[in-house]
């Protein structure tokens, strides 16, 4: 049985191509569409605090559990590096600022790490002041600068103490601590900031920090774990919505949303309807899990279908998906003023069934399998793979699904893994060109989108994947003691389309990317001469004082042995 199964599924992999190649939609267009965006759309970068700031333990800042996670998990982490001083943003806010000018965006996402402002994450305990000095600063110099801040409120870092003391996201104490950090940003930021973000790509805290083990807290809970974190993460988003809608709202005016992150799920074989029903439980197990409660109340039929029937073959008495009671949902539907969504790249969907005598898992209880068109350009980092048409079908599907929302993309960018300096990034200006378009193609469908978060300012720590992985406009240079910033061609590339506030035609378009491609050959041979600099700067700091200082020693030994000699 296993083996027909497999033969079956390398079958439908060697189809992909060919199936491909003979689709029609009814919006599909394979052209590059020249046009503007709508007046106002808002264009920018992002980053978050654990991945950027470094000074992980100065001025007053708590342990937060990705601290923990790099520097007790050892090979957990590409080469066990650590975050502990990244980019060194924390002292470099000017430094970044500048190259948000230089970008010429209208906002920056950033985030906020909780143990820097709430160091055990208990307000009760004690509140950082120098943590607040700090973004407070940071958000006043971005408003001086005329970019508009947008604040998430959980970028994973995690205070080490809730997960010592409660287990972390499995304890639903997290909600009220949560929304007591989440009152404080409010009350120390609000008048500044007018968009809040409660989570950031909520389904990779709980299924790779509670189910799978790969991220922090590390835990692999399996077919239990990530459904009660993203349980109580659900909760917690709701409470503080209401929080701001109930105490803030009135005198700050601002906006209170989530972000999700989500690949597009395209079905092998779109003749066959176990493939599109497969596809479709995809995108509800993947965006659908927490995006269905806010807008809906509860969780996808799908889901509930699904995992209470494995629960049973399993033994169990209750579905191992938590339930919401009536209350919860009519507290939780509705909590959204608009939808962050964050997308990388496209998978293909089959079904494929999973014996529920193979053990409880997040992965079983879905009943498929991702595949990737052998066709499709990767970087050598596996992921993502560069499939723009499927940015067009997952904002149409949100448009769909949810009524239409508000819709601001928080986290869409690629990655390269290199084992050399590469500033003439071609492949991120064909992604940022093709996947830009896509979406504008999505706001002449109808799609309600009003504003877009490349991904993102600065080559930083990637996770599990350490500084293997760069996603950054700005090449950091993590080797020298002052993390200097250089920029790649795709800044120059960005800046233009921001600057048309679209692709105004074919011939300024492809005039962007020769301008773009001749920028950085200068600024590669600048980073060529650094190791050359470098040395100078150490012959200049050590080698010149420590020969000085001998030479005076040396004079002083001989000046005391010529006056004896004379005495």
């Amino acid at each position: 049985m296993k083996t027909t199964a497999f033969f079956s599924l390398c079958y439908k992999l060697l189809l992909v191509p060919g199936l491909w190649a003979h689709r029609e939609f009814p919006w599909d267009d394979a052209s590059f569409y020249y046009g503007s965006f709508p007046p106002g759309f808002s264009w920018g970068v992002g980053s978050s605090a654990y991945q950027t700031e470094g000074a992980w333990d100065q001025d007053g800042k708590g342990p937060s559990i990705w601290d923990t996670f790099t520097h007790r998990q050892k090979g957990r982490i590409f080469m066990n590096q650590t975050a502990d001083s990244s980019c060194e943003s924390y002292y470099k806010i000017q430094d970044d600022i500048k190259l948000l000018k230089e970008l010429n965006v209208s906002h920056y996402r950033l985030s906020i790490s909780w143990p820097r402002l709430i160091p055990t994450g208990v307000k009760a305990d004690y509140v950082n002041s120098m943590g607040i000095k700090f973004y407070s600063d940071f958000i006043n110099m971005l408003l001086e600068n005329d970019v508009t801040p947008i604040v998430t409120l959980y970028h994973w870092d995690l205070p080490q103490m809730l997960q010592v003391k409660f287990g972390g996201w499995q304890n639903i104490s997290m909600v009220s601590y949560f929304n007591d950090y989440a009152n404080l940003c409010f009350e120390k930021f609000g008048d500044q900031v007018k968009h809040w973000i409660t989570f950031s790509d909520p389904w990779a805290v709980a299924k790779e920090g509670y189910e799978t083990g790969r991220h922090a807290p590390g835990l692999k809970l399996r077919g239990t774990g990530a459904y009660i974190a993203a349980h109580h993460i659900i909760k917690s988003h709701a409470k503080v919505w209401h929080s701001y809608n109930k105490t803030w709202r009135k005198t700050q005016q601002g906006l209170v949303g989530i972000s999700l992150t989500c690949n597009w799920g395209e079905p092998v074989d779109i003749t066959n309807p176990k493939d599109v029903e497969a596809a479709e439980r995809y995108m509800q197990f993947c965006l659908g899990w927490f995006a269905n409660p806010i807008y809906a109340g509860d969780y996808p039929q799908a889901m509930k279908d699904y995992i209470g029937r494995k629960s049973a073959e399993q033994g169990l008495g209750m579905s191992r998906l938590p339930v919401f009671s009536l209350q919860e949902k009519n507290n939780i539907k509705g909590t959204f003023d608009f939808l962050g969504l964050g997308h990388f790249t496209t998978r293909y969907i089959t079904e494929k069934n999973h014996p529920s005598r193979q053990g409880p898992s997040f992965q079983n209880d879905c009943d498929i399998a991702e595949l990737v068109d052998p066709n499709w350009p990767d970087l050598g980092s596996n992921w993502p793979h560069i499939v723009p048409w499927g940015f067009r079908r997952f904002l149409n599907f949100v448009q769909t699904q949810y009524g239409n929302p508000l819709i601001y993309v928080t986290e869409n960018g690629v990655s390269e893994k290199l084992d050399h300096i590469q500033l003439c990034d071609e492949w991120r200006i064909q992604y940022l060109k093709e996947y830009v378009n896509e979406m504008l193609k999505a706001i002449k469908d109808g799609v309600n989108v009003k504003g877009y978060t490349s991904w993102s300012l600065l080559d930083k720590f990637e996770w599990e994947n350490g500084y293997s992985h760069r996603y950054g406009f700005f090449y950091v240079e993590f080797n020298n003691r002052n993390k200097p910033r250089y920029p790649k061609a795709s800044v120059q590339y960005y800046k233009n389309i921001i600057a048309a506030n679209g692709f105004p035609n074919r011939i300024e378009v492809e005039r962007w990317h020769s301008i773009a491609t001749e920028t950085c050959s200068s600024t590669t041979q600048i980073l060529a001469a650094e190791p050359l600099l470098d040395h100078m700067q150490m012959v200049t700091e050590i080698v010149v004082p420590t020969v000085c200082t001998i030479c005076i020693l040396l004079s002083a030994v001989l000046l005391m042995f010529l006056l004896r000699r004379q005495s």
